[in-house]
């Protein structure tokens, strides 16, 4: 790389990396058995938080010169920020690796292919809810129209990277009915539902699913027009305007004190919303306090159902004879910056008809991250090997998620791993739904 560009990036490094945050990390290593992409690299430094650090440093510094070997360190972080809770000095890594990308998608020159990708993804896809949903009615049309039997007997999808043949095969079914009508209880609290953009498209009976049980239970569900995308795609992609434009938006939308709760049903989506006051920090006043607000009433649908007695509920229900072995895979933003982990594990203990056990290594990255399986699916592929194992190793036949992304990259081990007529990965809202109203 020319050094007119390396030093270009450095002095986007020194505008928007936060030295105070560098400076934070002690090196001490704690953060090295919580990294995956450290683990299944054969512990390769470059490919730890601290090794990354350092090299942010570095290059903020000038004491190493930009090149393609550092981007890549950059690029092969999941983001998944299980460093955090294992960090004793409170590194703000999560924090870290955005300014990073930020910087480097500000300083970097970006090929006319790249433009046009970001341009399109999102200025366009994930900045307007309908030009989503008209991208996944197209997927459905594949589906219910008979093409996609077409497409696999002739054997299109061979031409295709493995990877993208097994998100085909892991697509969800398309909705099949509308809302029903369920028993309520009076209603008792009113929560706003952050739909989300593929949970409101892709993953749409999930939200109804969600909006039945909060009713069930005594919530009145409200969904605040002009919500879209919550930015989090954008914000770990380098993207930090486009997510403040997005979070701006949102916070706009349901800036109602009347809501008791904020509620989301994707951890990732979550993680992000929960910090949206820190993308306006230093902005005027109004504006950080409007962010606050929203953060202060942000929760998860697991929380919230734990709060509205679902464990009541599902300790009144029949057992069977039939042993289902029910496993829960972590939403690593749900556990690591939101610090959600036992609600879900204590729902689903409640379930009387099903067993619960422990995944070894739930607490790791599945290796979906967004959209890291698509870019980096090398990576992606050793980590959902390695959690395959884990799921056969206890012989789970239902694996429980809380994003979509992570159900996503479960159904394709399934898939992968020729566990389908055994074992199927589903949303702890859609599983909780099936034993209580269905």
């Amino acid at each position: 790389m020319g050094s007119l560009q390396a030093e270009k990036i450095r002095q986007s490094f020194v505008t928007r990396v936060n030295e105070d945050r560098l400076m934070d990390c002690m090196r001490c290593g704690f953060c090295l058995p919580a990294c995956p992409t450290y683990i299944h690299s054969g512990h390769d430094e470059t490919q730890s938080p601290r090794g990354r650090i350092a090299l942010m440093k570095a290059v903020r510094d000038g004491v190493v010169e930009w090149d393609g070997s550092i981007e890549e360190a950059f690029d092969l972080c999941l983001g998944c920020r299980a460093c955090e809770p294992a960090c004793p000095a409170g590194v703000q890594y999560g924090t870290l690796i955005e300014e990073t990308r930020d910087a480097i998608v500000s300083a970097k020159d970006q090929s006319l292919k790249e433009k046009l990708i970001r341009k399109g993804a999102f200025d366009h896809l994930f900045a307007d809810q309908r030009k989503m949903q008209a991208a996944v009615k197209l997927v459905t049309f594949y589906q219910k129209t008979g093409l996609q039997k077409v497409v696999r007997k002739i054997g299109f999808l061979e031409l295709f990277p493995s990877f993208m043949k097994d998100m085909e095969r892991a697509l969800p079914e398309p909705p099949k009915r509308k809302r029903d009508s369920v028993l309520r209880s009076p209603a008792k609290t009113k929560v706003a539902f952050f739909t989300g953009c593929l949970m409101d498209t892709m993953f749409k009976e999930t939200n109804r699913n969600t909006i039945e049980l909060l009713e069930r239970l005594g919530c009145e569900v409200v969904l605040p027009k002009g919500q879209q995308c919550c930015g989090a795609l954008q914000g770990h992609s380098g993207e930090m305007e486009r997510a403040k434009r997005n979070a701006l938006v949102n916070i706009e939308a349901f800036d109602d004190v009347a809501f008791d709760f904020i509620v989301n049903n994707a951890g990732g989506c979550g993680a992000f919303l929960s910090e949206y006051d820190r993308l306006f920090e230093g902005e005027s006043p109004e504006l950080y306090a409007k962010a606050k607000r929203f953060v202060d009433k942000q929760i998860d649908i697991s929380s919230l159902l734990v709060k509205l007695g679902i464990v009541a509920e599902l300790e009144k229900l029949p057992s069977t004879e039939a042993v289902e072995i029910v496993t829960y895979q972590d939403s690593c933003h749900l556990r690591n910056v939101n610090g959600v982990t036992d609600e879900p594990r204590t729902i689903l203990k409640a379930v009387q008809s099903s067993v619960f056990t422990e995944m070894p290594g739930a607490n790791l990255c599945c290796g979906s991250a967004g959209i890291y399986n698509l870019l980096q699916p090398e990576m992606a592929s050793k980590i959902l090997e390695s959690k395959m194992k884990e799921v056969k190793e206890i012989q789970a036949s239902t694996i429980i998620t809380t994003n979509p992304g992570c159900l996503l990259q479960m159904k394709v081990g399934v898939e992968r791993e020729g566990l389908s007529s055994t074992a199927r990965a589903m949303h702890l809202v859609d599983f909780i739904h099936e034993k209580i109203i269905q």
